[in-house]
């Protein structure tokens, strides 16, 4: 799923933007939305912005408040539990008025907000799409352990498989008691090479006996304390097959694709390539 937010002020044409990029996108993809305010709307009212949303063609729209309130469930979440929930259905989310999220996002007017920044306009009418939409697509998909899990689901030979394992690799915020504690680990990757050294990862252990599939995913940006920094999924038809080959994944994938992290704590920051545990 691409995520895509979309900040500015009040008179800026968030709502308008958004409106235009689902119609835009939704001829040929299912899109989410979500909306952002201090109190739960009124999602009947027409000129509500998800009441706008629905109308423009989003497949399902959801609106946090300032308290964590899920308009469409009720219950507390959190913008990343909502994207979460979202990405192994859709193709594109679009975030209006989350402008501190570390999402991709266009600004529109003079709004300040949070990196990463993929264009500027005065105004959500008279926005590029096409710059927009070719900007999103030269960054990576929002990608989720069950996006994963649903993508080798869905290998041809899944009836012969008994089997998934996964890996998953997160920020842990402290090695013992008394360590500075980690607030975020920032990643960046040598373009291209990193990729054609997944691809080619991905594939010697897809050729293994047993093995049918396998998806790996290691993000780049800013990862926060707890958060998941990196997946290895594989469907096989029995668990041993499974085990060893996520095992090997993780282990290769460290050693072998090029990756760079910033750790930063509340005592400082650093730079070190990602080759350690």
């Amino acid at each position: 799923m691409q995520v895509l937010g979309i900040a500015g002020a009040p008179d800026s044409g968030q709502t308008r933007l958004a409106e235009r990029l689902i119609e835009r996108c939704g001829a040929d993809a299912r899109v989410a939305t979500v909306t952002h305010g201090p109190h739960s709307p009124n999602v009947t009212e027409p000129e509500a912005d998800i009441a706008r949303h629905r109308a423009a063609g989003a497949a399902e729209t959801v609106s946090l408040t300032d308290d964590g309130e899920w308009v469409a469930a009720g219950s507390s979440r959190t913008l990343t539990d909502t994207l979460d929930a979202l990405a192994p259905d859709y193709d594109y989310a679009f975030v209006e008025g989350h402008g501190d999220a570390a999402i991709p996002k266009v600004v529109l007017g003079d709004r300040e907000a949070a990196d990463p920044v993929l264009a500027r306009f005065d105004d959500g009418e008279n926005a590029d799409l096409d710059a927009i939409l070719a900007a999103l697509d030269e960054r990576d998909p929002y990608v989720t352990l069950e996006t994963l899990v649903e993508a080798v689901k869905r290998d041809p030979d899944e009836d012969r498989a008994g089997a998934i394992a996964t890996f998953t690799g997160r920020v842990r915020a402290k090695d013992g008691p008394e360590d500075p504690r980690t607030e975020f680990l920032e990643f960046e990757r040598y373009d291209g090479v990193a990729q054609e050294r997944m691809a080619d990862l991905r594939a010697t252990l897809e050729a293994r006996d047993g093995v049918h599939a396998v998806r790996l995913h290691h993000k780049t940006g800013v990862v926060e304390a707890s958060e998941d920094i990196v997946f290895v999924v594989v469907l096989a038809g029995h668990r041993t097959e499974a085990f060893s080959a996520v095992e090997d994944g993780i282990d290769r994938l460290k050693a072998e694709v090029p990756l760079f992290k910033k750790e930063v704590t509340v005592d400082g920051e650093f730079w070190a390539h990602e080759r350690d545990g």
